[in-house]
């Protein structure tokens, strides 16, 4: 459940950002920020990961700001960073989910949908990224049928290595159905 602003030192530090900025910027958020925004994930996370910057010219003015190593990451012990290529669905854009939609006047932050929180994870596939998708299946729920039907559809289609990845997910879709 959301609530209008997020825990501190994130709201705090995101308040800092916000009156800094110039103009009005749009972070699309993944990973465990996401996750514990979106879905309550009990895992501490010291990082914003964000697959887009909007307008993109913002990044470097933004990791100066607010990325690993900067004055608001050494005040706040969290910081901001740009990921920039991550595998996702074609459409997940159309899905994004605003974060403390009202919190903030010229920061905006949106995360992505469950399961396409979950296809951010699959090159990676490290342990704690399927103990992250076990969290999303039994909270959400994720849906096995809507995961396979989108990784046929949005995903698999602009894969480099796709055979790697059917068998990453028919793993996931096995771990799922035995929760």
């Amino acid at each position: 459940m959301l609530h209008n602003q997020p825990p501190e030192p994130w709201h705090s530090f995101f308040v800092d950002i916000d009156q800094a900025l110039d103009q009005p910027i749009a972070l699309s958020c993944i990973d465990g920020f996401a996750i514990a925004m979106l879905y309550v994930l009990p895992r501490p996370t010291v990082d914003v990961d964000c697959l887009s910057v909007v307008p993109a010219e913002e990044i470097g003015r933004l990791d100066a700001l607010a990325g690993m190593g900067s004055a608001l990451h050494h005040k706040y012990g969290v910081y901001v960073q740009h990921v920039g290529i991550v595998t996702v669905p074609e459409n997940y854009e159309e899905r994004m989910i605003p974060i403390f939609p009202a919190a903030y006047r010229k920061l905006h932050l949106a995360g992505l949908e469950a399961h396409d929180l979950a296809f951010s994870k699959l090159e990676r596939n490290s342990s704690r990224d399927r103990e992250d998708i076990k969290f999303l299946a039994r909270v959400v729920p994720l849906s096995p049928a809507v995961l396979e039907d989108r990784y046929r559809s949005e995903l698999r289609p602009y894969l480099a290595a796709a055979e790697r990845h059917d068998l990453t997910m028919r793993l996931w879709l096995d771990m799922l159905r035995e929760l």
